[in-house]
């Protein structure tokens, strides 16, 4: 697994809720700022149909689980402490925080839906803040965090390319190579940044400019409104129209814990559950069901499992590929029918999968054959969407 994907926002938004419903993990949460102090991880699912139903055998994940046709692929979350204005100069919990983000590979941004907190997290009121107002200063911390780290010793390298000659991309492309952050990226984000012709114009300015664009092309979120049950559908309906995706985290985690004790049925992402036996449950947890019933049918369903698998297909682009070892009965060495599923940015190819899979695999690359239709594909052979593919390599 090496997806990772960063819980973010300012102190008690709901990040741990949100984190806890994905992961089913007992983390702490309250009602106050900085609940979270070492950072949380965990392993969430996404899901996609499985092969399974193409060859007629039950598949045997070695990580997740396939229920129903419908195969459930990991995905690392990090949830980290709640960020304040500063945090790039080292304010709360700040430095911790940007450190702990260095390898995700996009974030969500959690708000609260009810705008009852200010910057620092704590209790003003209900409506007394814009929800939206956080993701302003939340994203600046994180382009200031960045700029920092292109900034130490950027003068004076650019200084000697002025002297001795060198590439720009290169020069950026150091400082951030440890952050996960492809060349690439840094080459389009120089040419999208203004970049002035003439080294000695550089600024702050220029910094900022790349930074954000860096930011944008390789750790890209969404926003995530929580505690959407405890808002209007009015209210609900302004942060969608303002790019938020409004959720109830709660609900989620009532849900899940609920199906967890055998109380309900329930599949993450379903749109409505069932109660195997109302006798066993207290007025109580009845009036709380329906509550829950209400809102996921205003709503689809609680969003928490949707917010995830947005970020993860539409917003990372990616598509999920499964590795075999024997393309004719598409099993490993051992027999077990598509025993894994691996996420795969769209647009990668056969020998990227090679190199997913292992180092030594890839570099011994051979070809690859589909499984599905039992052709052969060179190293450049782009990638689908529920491919299943067995690689060869030299001995």
């Amino acid at each position: 697994m090496s997806l990772l994907v960063g819980i973010i926002g300012k102190p008690n938004v709901g990040k741990s809720t949100f984190f806890s419903a994905l992961t089913e993990s007992n983390v702490g949460i309250a009602n106050y700022p900085f609940t979270t102090i070492e950072s949380n991880k965990g392993v969430s699912y996404v899901r996609t149909k499985c092969p399974e139903t193409e060859i007629g055998k039950k598949c045997s994940p070695r990580f997740g689980k396939c229920v129903d046709g419908i195969r459930m692929v990991p995905v690392e979350l990090i949830d980290v402490a709640g960020l304040v204005p500063g945090a790039h100069e080292g304010k709360g919990l700040g430095n911790k925080f940007l450190d702990d983000l260095r390898r995700a590979d996009g974030f969500i941004q959690i708000i609260d839906a009810t705008g009852s907190l200010d910057q620092n997290g704590n209790q003003i009121g209900r409506g007394k803040s814009d929800p939206l107002e956080d993701w302003l200063f939340v994203h600046e911390e994180i382009v200031l965090w960045l700029s920092g780290i292109i900034s130490d010793g950027l003068i004076k390298a650019l200084r000697k390319i002025e002297s001795e000659g060198g590439k720009l991309d290169s020069i950026i492309y150091e400082r951030v190579s440890g952050l996960g952050i492809d060349q690439k990226d840094v080459m389009v984000a120089l040419k999208n940044a203004a970049v002035p012709s003439n080294l000695r114009e550089w600024d702050d300015s220029v910094t900022k400019r790349i930074s954000e664009e860096i930011i944008r092309l390789s750790k890209p979120g969404i926003l995530v409104a929580t505690r959407g049950d405890a808002i209007s559908e009015e209210d609900a309906a302004n942060l969608r129209q303002r790019g938020a995706r409004v959720v109830s985290g709660d609900y989620e985690l009532v849900l899940r814990k609920a199906a967890k004790t055998g109380l309900i049925e329930y599949l993450p992402g379903n749109k409505e559950f069932k109660i195997i036996d109302p006798l066993k449950l207290t007025p109580t947890q009845l009036s709380a069901l329906e509550r829950v019933k209400s809102f996921m049918l205003r709503n689809g369903g609680t969003g928490v499992q949707e917010a995830l698998e947005f970020m993860v297909y539409t917003v990372l682009n990616m598509i999920v590929v499964y590795p075999v070892e024997d393309e004719n009965h598409w099993t490993d060495k051992n027999g077990n029918v598509l025993p894994d599923a691996i996420l795969m940015r769209k647009g990668s190819t056969a020998l990227d999968l090679a190199f997913k899979i292992h180092t030594d695999l890839g570099e011994r690359f051979i070809r690859a054959i589909n499984g599905k239709n039992k052709r052969v594909l060179g190293r450049d052979y782009i990638l689908e969407d529920g491919d299943v593919i067995k690689i060869v390599a030299s001995r």
